[in-house]
């Protein structure tokens, strides 16, 4: 009995370590902030493998979806609805781009970066983008080094 005490002791020990090194984001998704208007704050985010990113409406008529193309191979996409808020967890390593399906072409637009390494940075520099978006991207790119 006093065996079995130590395993779970053990592993739950070993599970909260796990559970303690990942850590949560938030991005908002706003009208108007330090950017202009119609934009996510922020709108570049450096995490870990692990790490959740909390995508929050704080103004209304918002989503936070992922951008075909700019996703590290394996990676799942994701999309949020309408007002709502959507937590994503981010496990590969690389670049993720995400928009707002209704404000893209305003430029709210943003960019994950997981890790250290950017595997897939070539080819999310090469999706074509519209409207504002396109400068938001290039500035953003620069950002991170692109």
């Amino acid at each position: 009995m006093i065996l079995r005490s130590m395993l779970v002791a053990t592993a739950i020990a070993l599970f909260g370590i796990g559970a303690a090194q990942a850590a949560e984001h938030e991005v908002k998704m706003l009208n108007k902030g330090d950017r202009g208007m119609m934009v996510f704050e922020p709108a570049v985010l450096s995490v870990a493998p692990g790490d959740t990113v909390r995508f929050v409406p704080t103004n209304k008529s918002h989503n936070a979806e992922s951008i075909d193309g700019m996703l590290p191979a394996g990676a799942e996409p994701f999309v949020g609805k309408m007002n709502e808020e959507i937590a994503v967890t981010f496990e590969k390593e690389g670049v993720y781009g995400f928009k707002c399906k209704p404000h893209y072409a305003m430029g709210m637009v943003g960019l994950v970066v997981v890790g250290d390494s950017k595997p897939n940075l070539g080819t999310a520099k090469a999706v074509p983008q519209k409207g504002k978006a396109k400068k938001v991207f290039a500035d953003m790119f620069g950002e991170i080094g692109g």
